[in-house]
């Protein structure tokens, strides 16, 4: 039975930046992953990573940024940690091997993003998440005596000691179908977010909210679900990002009159305000009737207006974007958009260490909820996050290893827990609905009343969808009934996990009853600081429903001020 100091689950880019920080501190590592690790999604993190490195900007102005980005939910104390952190990580990366793009002058060149006061974001062209990616993966490989890796593992649930300590997981061998325990002091959730939760999104099918289920099931708290970013510019036809940097080379947005329209939302900013005001300004102009496209269900993005030269140096992804699944050379004509589901900004409750509050139980990345984001994220801000928490949980579990003993391993009794239910989802009659079926209904549910604009009536009904599709989850069936590869059995676990995250969220949106970041309630249009200022817990309470607390927001230097752009 395989035993290790600290175990990582998932393999983007806080898996393995936490692998490698608890490797270089001494620890025996293994990192999981139902993916091979270059194919995670951290890969589709186009941009670029912010931070304060211009000699003329100071973290501080990095960290007020994201304060204000984040409508003031954001925990100041974590936000002063990853902003001031920012410079060396970013040094660190270009030290082992990522070749950000440099300007005239040799220095790394830095371009504008969204909710920022000055250009502050590095990058590679527009494929910076994979760029890192595969760096941070050479460098795994150096450490191939000190770090196990387990590819295209699938992990079914996290197993907990009579204290309720993390001491391992539960995942089965996707190749062989064979299940085995795992026994770890730590483990480190970096699964991602649960961007499958909504049809379309921009998250890769993977993103299905495995870690965020399975800590909510060992009553982790999941904090700020409700947060749900949508990104102001994907593709109308099938949800895939076109990045910000578009914007930030100075690309407009226009209506169907031909207007630059977030003059009227953002005067000083324009297209350059936070992701949350440019897709709220985009959807109403589609609801009051200025969309662009067949149905006016979109917004043309006019990238024509950058020099054609610095497109294909600087956005050479999304030219080919544009030309294999828009038909539309971005150099020649504007693009049709919409806004996109994107990002989740709420996750696993965590301290700034990526510790949770059940012991042995760290969290980083998308699954992680640190509340460096608050209500809304900035963009080139996620890489940021990822890296800088999965460091520190790497180094915070490595050194919690070297004073405690190896946890006792799982029974076989709890082994045959996770194979018992595997087996009761390959021997379901063809009589219940289909697991795609399912996924479909909650995508669509979840895009329409859980999205740029919300409302008590709209989310009540998505509830009750959500409850319903829990029961119908139960017998929905499987065709592949075999070992090897069966990714037939592995998404109607998927879908369990997802169901989970979409009724923390839909619960979560249900009771703040105010306009804060991406949590816009028609029928509350203002933010209501007197009661609302406050984090949304939410944990499982008995077999299956969700409880809802409060956390205070930390304040350290910033008070909370309208927020205008």
């Amino acid at each position: 039975m395989p035993q290790h100091d600290v175990l990582i689950l998932g393999a983007g880019l806080a898996g393995q930046r936490a692998a490698l920080a608890a490797a270089d501190a001494g620890a025996t590592v293994a990192i999981m992953s139902k993916v091979h690790p270059v194919r995670s999604h951290s890969v589709a993190a186009a941009g670029g990573i912010n931070a304060a490195i211009n000699v003329a900007d100071d973290w501080r102005s990095h960290a007020y940024d994201t304060v204000k980005g984040s409508d003031f939910l954001g925990d100041q104390d974590a936000i002063e940690v990853m902003c001031s952190e920012a410079p060396n990580e970013v040094m660190h990366l270009e030290h082992i091997g990522v070749t950000f793009h440099r300007n005239e002058t040799g220095e790394l060149d830095l371009r504008a993003f969204g909710g920022a006061s000055m250009k502050r974001t590095a990058y590679v062209a527009d494929i910076t998440g994979q760029a890192i990616l595969h760096v941070l993966y050479e460098q795994l490989m150096k450490y191939h005596e000190r770090v196990d890796r387990y590819e295209e593992w699938f992990t079914t649930s996290l197993l907990q000691d009579e204290q309720g300590t993390c001491t391992g997981c539960i995942a089965r061998n996707i190749r062989t179908g064979a299940l085995e325990a795992f026994t770890a002091k730590n483990v480190i959730l970096a699964t991602g977010g649960a961007g499958q939760c909504w049809k379309p999104t921009t998250n890769a099918l993977i993103c299905t909210g495995d870690g965020i289920s399975m800590a909510y099931r060992i009553d982790a708290p999941l904090m700020d679900m409700e947060m749900v970013q949508y990104h102001p510019t994907t593709l109308v036809e099938n949800g895939f990002l076109i990045t910000e940097g578009a914007r930030g080379e100075g690309a407009h947005l226009l209506n169907s009159e031909g207007e630059r329209f977030m003059e009227k939302y953002a005067p000083n900013k324009m297209e350059l305000a936070s992701r949350d005001v440019v897709s709220r300004a985009e959807q109403t102009e589609i609801n009051e009737g200025r969309g662009v496209g067949e149905d006016g269900s979109g917004i043309y993005l006019d990238i024509t207006v950058v020099p054609k030269k610095r497109t294909l140096e600087a956005l050479r992804e999304i030219v080919n974007i544009g030309k294999d699944f828009a038909g539309v050379d971005i150099t020649k004509e504007p693009i049709l958009i919409r806004p996109g589901q994107h990002y989740i900004m709420g996750g696993v409750k965590t301290d700034v260490d990526g510790a949770t509050p059940i012991p042995g139980l760290y969290a980083a990345g998308e699954v992680a909820c640190v509340s460096v984001h608050g209500g809304n994220r900035l963009g080139a801000n996620s890489l940021l996050d990822t890296l800088i928490f999965g460091r520190r949980s790497g180094e915070h579990a490595a050194e919690r290893a070297k004073n405690m003993r190896m946890p006792e391993p799982a029974t076989p009794a709890r082994l045959r827990q996770d194979a018992d239910m595997i087996d009761a989802i390959l021997s379901r009659p063809k009589t219940g609905r289909r697991v795609s079926e399912i996924k479909e209904e909650l995508g669509t549910e979840m895009n329409k009343n859980v999205a740029v604009f919300r409302d008590e009536a709209g989310l009540q009904h998505a509830h009750e969808t959500v409850r319903r599709l829990k029961e119908e989850a139960k017998t929905a069936y499987v065709d592949d009934r075999g070992t090897v590869f069966n990714q037939d059995v592995l998404g109607a676990i998927e879908l369990g996990f997802m169901l989970d995250c979409a009724e923390a969220t839909v619960v979560a949106a249900i009771e703040r009853k105010e306009s804060r970041g991406a949590q816009f309630r028609t029928d509350f249009p203002e933010r209501d600081d007197e009661t609302w200022l406050k984090h949304i817990d939410i944990s499982r309470n008995g077999e299956d429903v969700p409880s809802v607390t409060y956390s205070p927001v930390t304040i350290t230097d910033w008070q909370p001020e309208e927020r205008k752009y």
